[in-house]
């Protein structure tokens, strides 16, 4: 069984796509934001529900695309705890099991590229079958990632390579985050004996070599590492005005913008009605709030603009109750609490959504968001 390999020839990363048969349960590894639509349309395409998108490590030559497709898809994401992904649903540690349909991925922490970074073995179940491992930027066919920079350290690498990598099985296949040369899998067995920057040599030896390559920083890190601590998210720009005295921010286009806290003092005390404006997938997958009107803003398949979007408000907001709008990171509601103020609407944006803004969660130092907070929320 071999997994579906994608490239991005900008950056020339794999991106990897998992599937269980017999649920069509599925997992990408290390998507590329460049490559949403060509994945989301090979998605559609196979009949394939994404569960899980995962990251090998926070990378510096390219952005992710995990945070659109958890909001397109409803899928769960996972990223190393040691490369502070905030915005990652799951906090991925050595050991780790993520299952999708009868499958099952296994997380290996392998640091020394990063100090985060992580590799994932997967046994499928038919018989037969080798091991497939995704290495990401720590093992690459005939080579290694760097460790000159975002926390590298090539002893760490080298102890991470030859005494967790190179004791599996020699079939166990290697699929590499990148390659330069339109190399596309190796195994174990071969890179044990033969690859050019560790076969034969002691650990003192691969970190002279390693401290020697001199290489030029990836055109794109100050960009890029931003981004993918965020899942892909870009910094938006403008700083927030300060709260009034109801902790509602002043805003243009809309009513304003309201804290969870405050959203749900409002709901408590009758104020205002909930609004959770997430695909259906999203609040089945990720969870929802009880007593919330479910009104999209999008939906998948595709993520066309809902065409009852405005029926659906009108009729949430009758008798002029101010509506408190929530998405997943504070982002869709914005833009859905501006159409309904041209409805005519009092509409609100419920900063941080549902799941956490990461630039809150940095200033904190703890997420935020609906369901970080404490309060209410269940899942299906």
């Amino acid at each position: 069984m071999h997994p579906i390999q994608l490239f991005d020839p900008t950056s020339c990363t794999y991106t990897y796509l998992l599937a269980d048969p017999a649920t069509r349960q599925a997992v990408i590894i290390d998507p590329v934001d460049g490559q949403l639509e060509r994945d989301l349309a090979l998605l559609e395409r196979e009949g394939l529900t994404l569960k899980w998108t995962l990251e090998t490590h926070a990378h510096a030559d390219h952005i992710t695309s995990a945070a659109r497709l958890v909001e397109l898809t409803g899928a769960h994401s996972g990223a190393p705890a040691a490369c502070e992904v905030g915005t990652a649903a799951v906090q991925l540690r050595d050991g780790d099991t993520l299952d999708f349909g009868r499958e099952r991925l296994r997380v290996l922490h392998t640091p020394g590229h990063t100090a985060g970074s992580v590799c994932y073995l997967w046994q499928p179940r038919q018989a037969g079958a080798p091991a497939q491992l995704f290495t990401g930027d720590t093992l690459l066919i005939d080579g290694c990632g760097r460790t000159d920079f975002q926390s590298g350290d090539a002893g760490q690498l080298y102890d991470s390579i030859t005494q967790k990598l190179f004791t599996l099985a020699d079939d166990t296949r290697v699929w590499p985050g990148h390659d330069y040369e339109g190399r596309t899998h190796s195994n174990v067995g071969h890179e044990r004996a033969h690859n050019a920057r560790l076969a034969g040599r002691t650990r003192a030896e691969f970190v002279a070599l390693m401290l020697a390559l001199n290489l030029p920083h990836p055109r794109r890190i100050d960009e890029a590492l931003p981004a993918n601590r965020r899942s892909g998210l870009h910094q938006m720009a403008g700083a927030p005005l300060a709260p009034d005295e109801h902790g509602v921010r002043a805003a243009v286009g809309y009513a304003g913008d309201m804290s969870p806290a405050t959203a749900w003092a409002w709901v408590q005390a009758g104020r205002a009605a909930l609004v959770d404006v997430r695909t259906d997938a999203e609040r089945e997958w990720v969870g929802f709030v009880p007593g919330a009107l479910a009104v999209a803003w999008k939906q998948w398949p595709g993520m066309a603009l809902n065409p009852d979007f405005d029926a659906q408000m009108r009729a949430a907001g009758q008798g002029g109750r101010p509506l408190l709008l929530i998405c997943r990171s504070g982002v869709r509601s914005i833009a859905a609490a501006r159409r309904a103020t041209e409805l005519g609407l009092t509409a609100y944006n419920v900063t941080e959504g549902f799941e956490g803004d990461p630039d809150q969660h940095a200033q904190r130092g703890h997420l935020g968001g609906w369901r970080h907070a404490g309060l209410p929320w269940r899942q299906n």
